[in-house]
């Protein structure tokens, strides 16, 4: 099983940043795929889900109007395009494989600075 984040960076704030996870090794459209994040010195924290099948979408109410997770299922991708960024979104991001069993993936950094 392996997950593979990329797309993190420095952007300046208010500005955009699109995030990708690859996936593998396992059902990929079975499992609900989530992003959480952790900034130094915090516990890791959710950010955003979408179900397998449905694409229902749940989101953190600090990203709640600029974040937004999507998926594609032939292509065994979710993303995270996050908008209006802010220097509290500063973080390492995570993608998440959940069905019973959790899969992690490695994580990208995310730096919001001017």
């Amino acid at each position: 099983v392996q997950l593979v984040e990329s797309g993190g960076g420095l952007v300046q704030p208010g500005g955009s940043l699109g995030l990708s996870c690859a996936a593998s090794g396992f059902t990929f459209s079975s499992y609900v795929m989530r992003w959480y994040r952790q900034a130094p010195g915090k516990e890791r924290e959710f950010v955003a889900s979408i179900f397998g099948t449905s694409g229902t979408t749940n989101y953190a109410d600090s990203v709640k109007g600029r974040f937004t997770i999507s998926r594609d299922n032939a292509k065994n991708t979710v993303y995270l395009q996050m908008n209006s960024l802010e220097p509290a979104d500063t973080a390492v991001y995570y993608c998440n494989a959940v069905r019973g069993t959790n899969y992690w993936g490695q994580g990208t950094q995310v730096t919001v600075s001017s």
